[in-house]
């Protein structure tokens, strides 16, 4: 289950979070949005003990859309502490989606040196 983040809650659950943390920014009336969720799930369901997974219904969240100029939907952004180190737009599909996923997390954590499950 995902867990959904208010702008009320972002400073709390994403940039103060121990562990880097994916904000999936979306919108109810997006279908990509949708149709990305089952591989964000699975990727939850694999590394979510190195890294949290949070939705932010971006509609809701005009100033965190703003904050972080969103030019389109979804956009995932990966942070460490404050700092945004990743950002990913523009997805071409589903296993597209997983390719650019792992390899985001896997030279993420290589730079960490986290180590991946097998």
């Amino acid at each position: 289950m995902s867990l959904s983040v208010s702008e009320q809650r972002f400073k709390e659950e994403v940039l103060q979070s121990e562990i880097p943390v994916l904000v999936n920014f979306w919108a109810p009336w997006c279908g990509v949005c949708h149709l990305i969720h089952p591989q964000l799930t699975q990727f939850r369901r694999e590394y979510g003990d190195l890294i949290k997974i949070v939705d932010v219904n971006a509609d809701e969240s005009l100033r965190l859309a703003s904050t972080y100029r969103l030019a389109t939907l979804p956009t995932l952004l990966l942070f460490d502490g404050d700092r945004i180190v990743e950002r990913i737009e523009g997805f071409q599909g589903r296993e597209s989606l997983r390719s650019q996923l792992l390899q985001m997390f896997e030279q993420y954590a290589g730079d960490r040196s986290l180590a991946l499950p097998s």
